[in-house]
């Protein structure tokens, strides 16, 4: 992949794998994180939040708080110069509450203060009135409940029709399942700085995913233009979807504006649990009919996504239940219809796999369903009907790319199973260490899945990066920079980027400046897409400055190149029939999964989660593996941990005390296989790698547990008392 006329190889470009350059510091402990930042004069901002999860207000009275000594204001919707209204798809989330609160949680008003305790205070000295009334809190129910916005309820709803209907089939399977509301967990909390600026506008210093959606959000609420909001990507802890929405920006920047001194806004563990959106719950009805061979006839789905309060990306999240919701398997005859509805559920959006993660457990539960009808092993009724290269998706898209479901299937299956259990090591055990058991009551299971995603967006957006890749001497010798907007969260992007102005210009030394709003958009990072779209940016943007050179050696004078990059077009789908090219790539990954069952206690330890995956190139072999065990675990966690628990709409577990995630002891040794089947249609060949892994490894560990205990399990994530029966 060399550009040709270079003389020698250059170390660390496409390929291998080299040290990230913010990875010591982040083993160190020296890495500095949005919720390091610090300004000389800053003051600090602190949020008060409704109790209710529906209730409509009577009055704020923000006289007692303004008392408190330190404070320097205290604002309320009233105090909002511009639209007091955002949101990712639809602008329907007031930046503060007006005249109802529709969830627990949502923002009623602000304060700013000499210290963060001090706000803390004054906030709990705001007397808020409240007329309490009644929550919608069922996803099955609430299109048509009581209306929570002018519309009703209903988000979307996407149908997806083919074939015949009404087709027949000599085996057939049913099931209802259900998915609980997963949260991304990412370990840094919301947080940022606003600082006024001479020109009356404001630069914001934050941690998030999307940093033009943002900053377009934010003056459309200060009543600004677009280019007096500046913002500038800080050291992000991890996002996983939950930062694509905005938190504290706006907040940040009001109170920034109103006291004209630098705001800091840092979240607590609990005031992130309700300060970003979360995975949708699900509801989902599927029909499997098949043949006596085992070939699928037709699948019908109804699948209900809860998207809480406020629309997000619900939108979109529906879409890809819709289209991705048979899986990766030719179906001749499809009936499906996904709805998103609001309720005063906490708000969901964008979490790693979007809807595709929703639809898997449902189909692949399916699916074990049909073998155990048909009498078939559960990879053979898989290999039967999976897809590949040339076949048709059920919105009638071709799938022109590498589709090898059969092969990943046959490499997890084709692993050697783990060993049984040798000697009494706790550690190894269902309840660990707490010896619980000691081997008595403990049985083994083994289950498979395989899943799909959608890379890049969808549906005819305008999706692209903007790249800017400049070329000089320095100190003697060619140094190259590149400048974007796409946000390094944690996945490594900076590191890729490096590797791809190495390989296209042929220098060693490769600087990524700070990723701000002075260059074009870089779009989200979400969807798979960064290395896919940021990456074919620079890439061009590489190839640019090597035509400028023409023959001349790299760094003979100095060239500056931007470019602004786009992947093939994509085409909304048919609103009565979901036909449309509305992806532009897919992504294919399978588990198997070996778990032990403490049957009277219902407690379950994940013995081995081994995975397979085509990732058409691997730019980065160990980034890519990191992807993987990365996108397991969540999928484990989802699978027998991972809730955010609501009662009658509010939220009971906001802590990680009572919200687990698997740590080191909870994720087995994962083999891993990787595919490079490259796509002719992206840059290199890449396919996105980080969502694939979180789809299939929660249905492959809730089938293996099946296997071990005989039970149904139709919900996740599985908790000791479906085990139990308590």
């Amino acid at each position: 992949m060399r550009p040709t006329g270079l003389t020698s190889a250059v170390a660390g470009g496409i390929g291998a794998s080299p040290p990230r350059p913010d990875g010591a510091l982040k083993v160190r402990g020296e890495f500095a994180y949005a919720s390091d930042l610090w300004h000389e004069d800053m003051i600090w901002g602190s949020t008060l939040r409704s109790p209710h999860p529906h209730a409509r207000i009577v009055a704020v009275d923000v006289t007692e708080a303004l008392t408190v000594p330190g404070v320097y204001a205290v604002l309320t919707h009233e105090d909002v110069p511009g639209v007091n209204r955002y949101g990712l798809e639809h602008r329907d989330q007031p930046v503060l509450a007006e005249d109802v609160v529709r969830y627990q949680g949502e923002p009623v008003a602000l304060v700013g203060a000499d210290h963060p305790e001090t706000a803390l205070r004054a906030a709990k000295r705001i007397r808020v009135s409240y007329e309490v009334l009644r929550p919608v809190v069922d996803m099955e129910t609430a299109e048509h409940d009581t209306p929570l916005h002018p519309g009703g309820n209903l988000v979307r709803h996407v149908p997806v029709r083919r074939g015949d209907p009404d087709a027949r089939a000599d085996v057939v399977v049913t099931g209802r399942y259900e998915v609980g509301m997963q949260d991304q967990a990412f370990l840094g909390p919301e947080s940022g700085l606003a600082v006024p600026a001479e020109d009356g506008g404001v630069d914001l210093f934050v941690a998030t995913q999307w940093l033009h959606v943002d900053r377009d959000q934010v003056a459309v609420a200060l009543g600004l233009p677009a280019e007096k909001v500046r913002l500038t990507l800080s050291g992000v802890g991890g996002a996983f979807g939950g930062r694509e929405d905005l938190s504290m920006q706006v907040h940040a920047c009001l109170l920034a504006r109103h006291t004209g001194k630098p705001v800091k806004m840092v979240y607590n563990r609990e005031e992130s649990f309700y300060g970003h959106v979360h995975r949708h719950p699900a509801v989902l009805r599927y029909e499997h009919g098949a043949d006596r061979s085992g070939k699928l006839v037709y699948v019908k789905a109804d699948v209900v996504l809860d998207g809480g309060a406020y629309a997000s990306s619900t939108s979109a999240v529906v879409a890809n239940a819709a289209t991705l919701g048979v899986g990766p398997y030719d179906v001749p005859n499809v009936v499906v219809d996904a709805r998103g509805v609001y309720t005063n559920n906490p708000p969901c959006g964008a979490m790693r796999g979007f809807g595709a993660v929703q639809a898997a457990f449902g189909y692949e539960s399916q699916m074990d369903k049909l073998a155990a009808a048909l009498g078939l092993d559960p990879v053979e009724v898989r290999l039967r009907n999976a897809m590949a290269e040339g076949s048709r998706m059920p919105t009638g898209q071709l799938v022109d790319s590498a589709a090898p479901v059969a092969r990943l299937l046959e490499l997890v299956r084709d692993r050697p199973l783990p060993p049984a259990r040798a000697g009494l090591d706790l550690r190894d055990l269902p309840g660990g260490v707490s010896n619980t058991t000691h081997g008595e009551g403990v049985v083994r299971g083994v289950g498979y899945a395989v899943g799909i995603k959608n890379v890049c967006f969808s549906e005819g957006y305008d999706d692209f990066s903007t790249a800017r890749v400049r070329l000089e001497e320095v100190g003697g010798e060619p140094v190259a920079s590149v400048h974007t907007a796409a946000c390094e969260v944690g996945q490594g992007l900076v590191t890729v980027l490096q590797q791809i102005v190495r390989t296209e210009l042929g220098v060693e030394r490769v600087t990524v400046l700070p990723m701000d709003t002075a260059v074009g958009n870089g779009g989200s990072t979400s969807a798979s897409r960064q290395t896919y779209v940021t990456g074919g940016a620079v890439k061009a943007a590489c190839e640019a400055v090597r035509a400028r050179l023409g023959g001349e050696a790299p760094g003979s004078r100095v060239v500056e190149e931007t470019v602004e990059w786009r992947h093939r077009a994509t085409e909304p789908l048919d609103p009565v029939t979901g036909q449309g090219r509305a992806h532009v790539q897919y992504g294919f990954a399978a588990h198997r999964a070996v778990v032990d069952v403490d049957v009277e206690l219902g407690l379950v330890k994940v013995v081995a989660l081994d995975c397979a995956q085509d990732v058409g190139r691997a730019l980065n072999p160990d980034a890519v593996l990191g992807q993987i065990h990365g996108g397991s675990a969540q999928g484990l966690g989802l699978a027998v941990m991972e809730e955010i628990r609501t009662a009658d709409g509010k939220v009971r577990n906001p802590s990680f005390t009572d919200y687990l995630i698997p740590t080191v002891l909870d994720m087995p040794p994962m083999a891993v296989d990787v595919l490079e089947l490259a796509d002719p249609h992206a840059p290199y060949g890449v396919r996105g790698v980080g969502e694939p892994p979180t789809i299939s490894s929660t249905p492959a560990v809730v089938a293996a547990i099946r296997a071990a205990t005989g039970l149904a399990l139709t919900r996740v994530p599985v908790r000791p008392e479906h085990l139990t029966g308590t």
